[in-house]
């Protein structure tokens, strides 16, 4: 992106990348349930429900972590052997909570088999078929509107600036990925995406996010940064829309951690749009 002088600027936005640029629905998530299917021999298989439920405990941030305590979750539930087609991953040992311990970098490699492909030159898995939920002209918007904008995601920086720079041609975008930073909702990522964009500036700050983890980084963001607007801007995945029932009790989880609005798609966040709540907060 083009950088535009801290005194032009009117606000900053940094969006979260999965579930508001991208629908991960059918890739990280699927990637998920079937590693938590595949450490449990079959056994288990978490829905799409379930991975919000845990995910609302606002600390299952990275898809790793989460298809790991899923697993843990799932044998301290049960008592149940473990098969020979996963003793090479799970074992019973004095080591793992409960009695289970689990051989992280093998969850990895089997997510990323998944999620990434098994090609280790180009992407050929799930991530090849996420659909975008927001359009390349969005930006240029937002920089006409004098608002600056970047990235703090969870997702590793290959996988972000795969659907950043490649899907949605952005030049050379600010990016905090995963292996920059600490996991959500640790705000050190959202701090340094704000310094690459406007150092040294208190300019007010949207954070945007899908998940009770961003809105909970927006709060803890204000708590040790409190000499500058924050708002938080929740959005809903696409996989939460089916139902209007799915759709408000997702929203009222995200206003309930801190957003102080929630959108069905990012793109409902216009220059108007973030206009009025930097109003409404500097007013509040």
């Amino acid at each position: 992106m083009t950088i535009q002088s801290t005194n032009q600027l009117v606000a900053l936005v940094i969006f979260d990348i999965d579930g508001v640029i991208r629908d991960v629905g059918g890739s990280y998530r699927r990637a998920l349930a079937d590693t938590v299917e595949h450490l449990t021999n079959g056994a288990y298989r978490p829905s799409q429900s379930e991975i919000d439920t845990l995910k609302a405990e606002g600390i299952w941030n990275n898809d790793w972590e989460a298809s790991q305590e899923f697993v843990f979750r799932y044998f301290e539930m049960h008592e149940m052997s473990i098969l020979p087609a996963v003793q090479d991953t799970i074992g019973r040992d004095q080591a793992g909570r409960g009695g289970v311990a689990i051989a992280y970098d093998k969850l990895v490699a089997f997510f990323q088999s998944r999620y990434r492909g098994t090609d280790p030159n180009q992407f050929t898995g799930y991530i090849c078929q996420e659909p975008l939920l927001v359009d390349p002209e969005y930006f240029d918007q937002l920089t006409g509107a004098k608002i600056g904008w970047g990235f703090f995601s969870g997702a590793t920086r290959k996988s972000a600036s795969y659907v950043l720079e490649k899907r949605l041609g952005l030049a050379t975008p600010v990016l905090v990925a995963m292996e920059d930073a600490p996991g959500k909702p640790d705000p050190t990522g959202l701090f340094a995406a704000i310094a690459q964009v406007t150092p040294a500036s208190k300019i007010p700050v949207l954070y945007v996010g899908d998940t009770v983890a961003d809105m909970y980084t927006v709060v803890k963001a204000c708590q040790q940064q409190g000499d500058r607007p924050w708002v938080a801007v929740g959005i809903l995945p696409p996989h939460v829309q089916e139902t209007e029932a799915q759709s408000q009790a997702y929203a009222d989880g995200l206003r309930h951690a801190g957003a102080a609005i929630v959108f069905e798609n990012v793109q409902e966040l216009t220059p108007t749009a973030i206009a009025q709540l930097v109003l409404q907060r500097e007013e509040g």
